[in-house]
């Protein structure tokens, strides 16, 4: 599929099963039409497929469904022990389904145990449960089924998820400083503007006198603050419903993606990390033995971002016509110069999988050494803003005594 996770939709399915039942699904797809006679090459009766409308609203629902990172890196070394002892795909099922409480993955590894008890592949037994496995898994696995090495692709896995859980946590870890930061500056800024500062405009209100400017000024923003607080909370909120519903378009998000790498200092770590992860997602289905072109295709949604997506589109249709990977990579304009050199040496010499992890691993220290940049600049960044707002909060409200004072003197 040229589009894969490019413009997938949830499609509302009504479906007529072999002994008479009506069946109503709720599927992923790119083209309605592809899912149709999918569904029909499973024996289905299609009666009707239906795009789900407010496709903003079910994103969280589809992220619950999924078995996060965490469950799948526990299930592939169980299965990586399992199998290494020799012990054929039936009884490693059996035996991890043993070792599992009840729960979302147990129920379905016991679907799943149940397909490949009636003669079906690992990986076709995964596929048919596609919200909750990914399918970068789905084909590794298949692609050790069709090598006969389902080992080394387990552990090829392995290896990818625990590298992409490591660049997140650092990418996490570094944010969550400032973040606290903004909120407790948050907080305090608005406790003194909502608390403190009409305390203070009461006794200056009781005491008659003439206010300066800037106590004036502040004392009216306050009050206006007080006013519509609620109507800016509920405006608030529904702007950010709006900037959901609009992201939740084809074209919003391919807008608000496209203007996310245009931020200075910011673009250049989103693109980074979407670089980094697609290099190393890369690398590691190559080396499952899946071809190159239907390896771009199915790496192509690991940039998480609709306007890079679109463009390595464009680089795969070139490639798919004979150009070098490089070449491609370098027209789309995605990637610095130093990782796209590293990228044409690779082609040349026959070590493309090896180049993409040494790319993949060159631009997680670029981009983490640009967050600890970033961090050590933003910390005492809002720590100054922070400073200078309570800063002229304090001075305004203690003009009118200074200008008392020197009255008195």
């Amino acid at each position: 599929m040229w589009y894969f996770n490019l413009v997938m939709a949830i499609y509302t399915c009504k479906l007529g099963a072999a002994d008479g039942k009506i069946i109503f699904r709720d599927l992923e797809a790119d083209e309605p039409l592809v899912l149709r006679k999918s569904l029909e090459d499973q024996g289905f009766f299609v009666f009707e497929v239906k795009r789900k409308p407010l496709q903003f609203l079910f994103e969280k629902g589809l992220q619950r469904r999924r078995i996060n990172n965490r469950s799948l890196l526990t299930l592939n070394q169980e299965m990586l022990v399992l199998i290494k002892a020799g012990m054929p795909i039936m009884q490693v099922l059996d035996a991890i389904l043993e070792r599992h409480e009840t729960g979302k993955l147990s129920d379905l590894l016991l679907q799943v145990r149940e397909d490949v008890k009636g003669g079906a592949a690992l990986s076709a037994a995964l596929d048919k449960h596609g919200r909750a496995f990914p399918q970068l898994y789905v084909a590794s696995i298949r692609a050790g089924e069709r090598t006969g090495d389902l080992l080394r692709t387990i552990r090829r896995y392995i290896q990818y998820l625990k590298r992409v859980d490591s660049i997140r946590k650092k990418v996490i870890s570094a944010l969550f400083y400032p973040s606290i930061l903004i909120v407790f500056a948050g907080l305090a800024i608005t406790l003194l503007l909502l608390y403190v500062v009409p305390t203070f405009s009461q006794v200056y209100a009781d005491a008659g006198s003439q206010l300066p400017a800037p106590t004036r000024m502040l004392i009216g923003f306050t009050s206006f603050l007080r006013h519509f607080a609620l109507l800016g909370v509920l405006l608030a909120v529904g702007l950010v419903a709006f900037y959901r519903s609009w992201v939740g378009t084809e074209s919003g998000r391919y807008t608000a993606d496209r203007f996310k790498l245009t931020i200075p200092v910011a673009g250049d770590v989103f693109t980074k990390y979407s670089v980094a992860g697609f290099t190393r997602t890369l690398a590691t289905v190559l080396g499952s033995g899946i071809p190159i072109i239907e390896s771009l295709r199915m790496c192509i949604g690991t940039l998480n971002n609709r306007y890079m997506e679109k463009r390595l589109f464009e680089a795969v249709r070139f490639v798919e016509e004979g150009g070098r990977l490089s070449i491609a990579l370098e027209r789309i304009n995605i990637m610095p110069p130093l990782a796209l050199r590293m990228l044409g040496v690779g082609e040349a010499t026959g070590a493309l999988e090896d180049m993409l992890v040494d790319i993949s691993d060159y631009l997680e220290e670029e981009l983490e050494e640009r967050m600890h940049i970033l961090t050590t600049a933003i910390e005492p960044a809002i720590m100054l803003i922070v400073g200078i707002v309570i800063g002229v909060i304090i001075i305004a409200m203690y003009l009118p005594i200074f200008k008392i004072a020197g009255t008195v003197g």
